[in-house]
């Protein structure tokens, strides 16, 4: 049986997806459809296919930690490759390939985003095994997934020839379309292009030394120069840095005369703003979809989730309501696209609300900031059982739980004042109130 290396890539920001998604915590890992990420998702999907040993995951140092927690709990084999740059998806997709390559060298790739939402995981499994076997001819499959309306923004495929196996040719790949050319499109029988494929690692790797030699000499060198620790794999930085930036659409796909499409029927979404959220979530008799503290009355065609303060909305239609602990969005359904504008205008000014959440997870620690004056700031610091810590110099008040130091054990209750930093263990989960003096 031939190896299957599922291959996730985890990057990108959500922009439209703010203010729950922002470059320190994005889409991919927030539970914004049920109660897993889509990240977690994607790895179920795939975990269990026959071949799958070896979840690979291709992202930043700095999502590293989220993409470990997400992915170990699962229980899932896994390594990930860190880049130490980010230079578009043909890149990252070498240096997999690279990988893949060097473990096993038939090893076939299925190469997924992690920030999609399938409604019918079985539909996919079922795809998913048509294409890796179409891909072991050497062909790189792409999913086509057969639209539903006339979406604007998405690209599109346009399927060729009858190929064995249950795929067609790629007669062409063609960018997002206006509506009445979408509509065209679905008459002509059209397919979604999903951005997932499935490919042998050889097989890319041989198109990029046709097309973009620099890209595959060079992912393939990162690779054969990274640094393993644990489950990571630190691609040599100088080594990637020589990469040409470009897509894998642009550098391959709209290129090689081995693109094919397998068709797919599941219902398929790429989450790419809050009305795709909206549609993809369980709605009530009058098209509502609520999560967190939130009541609703009289509200038709709304969406409305909080992680923070309570939310009440009354009599109102066709509504986006996204409360966070420190900003809170309200636009109308049709206007979800031009949430970028106002992230946008953030940066432009300086916000940092614009990049991270004001609540902090690092380390099985969220911290949350409650106050600062000129003298003191005190936060609130909830630790995940069994996560270390430095404690700064500080006083702390033990809420509930417990927390082991080398020469101390501070209990629920405890009051303590901390004259310099501490390393502290939280055998089990625990909260503690932190004042730092200015």
């Amino acid at each position: 049986m031939t190896a299957i290396y599922p291959v996730i890539l985890c990057g990108g920001s959500g922009t439209r997806l703010w203010p729950a998604s922002r470059p320190d915590r994005p889409k991919q890992f927030l539970k914004l459809i049920g109660d897993r990420s889509s990240f977690q998702d994607t790895i179920l999907r795939v975990m269990d296919l026959p071949g799958a040993d070896e979840i690979v995951v291709v992202t930043g140092k700095a999502m590293a930690e989220l993409v470990e927690r997400q992915a170990l709990e699962l229980g899932v084999k896994l390594t990930v490759i860190i880049e130490p740059e980010a230079r578009d998806s043909a890149p990252a997709i070498a240096a997999a390939a690279a990988y893949v390559h060097a473990q096993t060298p038939d090893g076939v790739m299925l190469m997924l985003a992690a920030d999609h939402h399938i409604a019918e995981p079985e539909m996919f499994r079922e795809a998913a095994l048509v294409a890796i076997k179409a891909s072991r001819t050497g062909l790189i499959v792409t999913f086509g997934v057969k639209p539903t309306n006339p979406a604007t923004g998405f690209g599109y495929i346009k399927p060729g020839e009858p190929l064995p196996g249950g795929v067609t040719s790629v007669a062409a790949f063609v960018e997002k379309p206006d509506l009445e050319t979408a509509r065209r499109y679905l008459q002509e029988g059209y397919y979604w292009n999903s951005g997932n494929f499935a490919f042998m690692a050889t097989a890319l790797l041989e198109e990029l030394a046709t097309f973009e030699p620099e890209i595959g000499e060079w992912a393939i060198e990162s690779v054969a120069r990274a640094n393993r620790d644990g489950v990571r794999l630190y691609l040599d930085a100088e080594a990637f840095s020589k990469t040409t930036k470009k897509s894998l659409d642009y550098a391959i796909m709209e290129r090689t005369l081995r693109a094919a499409v397998a068709p797919a029927v599941f219902t398929w979404s790429d989450l790419g703003a809050w009305d795709a959220i909206w549609e993809a979530s369980v709605q009530d008799a009058e098209g509502n979809a609520a999560s967190g503290d939130v009541h609703l009355i009289n509200a038709k065609r709304v969406l409305a989730r909080s992680t923070g303060p309570f939310v009440g909305a009354i009599g109102v239609e066709d509504l986006l309501i996204v409360a966070e602990q420190d900003a809170v969005l309200v636009c109308r359904r049709d206007d979800a696209q031009a949430v970028k504008t106002l992230v946008d205008l953030l940066k432009a000014g300086g916000r940092d609300i614009a990049h991270r959440h004001v609540v902090a997870f690092s380390g099985g620690v969220e911290r949350q900031p409650l106050t600062k004056t000129l003298k003191a700031e005190v936060q609130v610091w909830r630790m995940e059982a069994g996560a270390f810590v430095t404690l700064p110099a500080s006083s702390i008040q033990v809420l509930d739980g417990e927390l082991v130091a080398e020469a101390a054990t501070f209990r629920g209750g405890a009051r303590e004042d901390l004259h310099s930093p501490i390393v502290v263990k939280a055998p089990i989960a625990t909260s503690v109130l932190v004042t730092t003096w200015l």
